[in-house]
């Protein structure tokens, strides 16, 4: 029962099935019978698990078990005290509400690889780094949630899942590794 580190890269399709011209999970990955333990979407890049063993995915990847999940995120301007307050409370998004998650503000994360393409730059628009936890995972919510607060997304890296994280286990884009899952738990 093989648990897969991936880093995804940015632009590829967390499916195995072909999808047009689009980069999938099987371009990079060669092991068979395995499906990913969650998802990120098209355009984010970072930390994926993939397993054969069914338990294993559910335990993962159900919305109930809440593994935290850690995301760096590049959003347009710098979000002040009380943006970053209203990120971490309750979030109304129109169709859900969001748990409470941590969100602060980091500096640039060095170690993080360039992204191809480079995120788009406006000499009259600042950047900033924050680092955000959640509880949770619906459908492109982290994005839906710096946009709410006036800051959006130009950049979202997940960098950690339960125990398990990319500074822990270092990987660039598109490689991957095998891991026990006991390094799920967090130390």
């Amino acid at each position: 029962m093989p648990l897969i580190l991936f880093n995804k890269p940015f632009q590829v399709l967390c499916q195995f099935s072909p999808s047009g011209d689009k980069e999938t999970l099987a371009d990079y990955v060669k092991v068979p019978n395995i499906y990913p333990a969650g998802r990120l979407d098209y355009d984010s890049e970072g930390l994926m698990l993939m397993t054969d063993d069914g338990k294993l995915q559910h335990k993962i990847a159900h919305p109930d078990r809440k593994e935290a999940k850690i995301y760096l995120v590049q959003v347009e301007g710098v979000p002040d005290a009380a943006a970053l307050a209203r990120l971490q409370a309750p979030l109304n998004l129109g169709d859900f509400t969001t748990l409470p998650c941590t969100a602060v503000r980091i500096a640039d994360p060095a170690w993080i690889w360039p992204r191809n393409p480079p995120i788009r730059q406006r000499a009259e628009q600042p950047t900033s780094w924050l680092a955000i936890t959640l509880q949770e995972g619906k459908n492109r919510q982290v994005r839906r949630m710096t946009a709410a607060i006036g800051h959006p997304t130009l950049r979202l890296v997940r960098s950690a899942i339960g125990g398990i994280s990319l500074a822990s286990h270092p990987l660039l884009p598109g490689e991957w590794m095998e891991v026990s899952p006991d390094d799920l738990r967090p130390a």
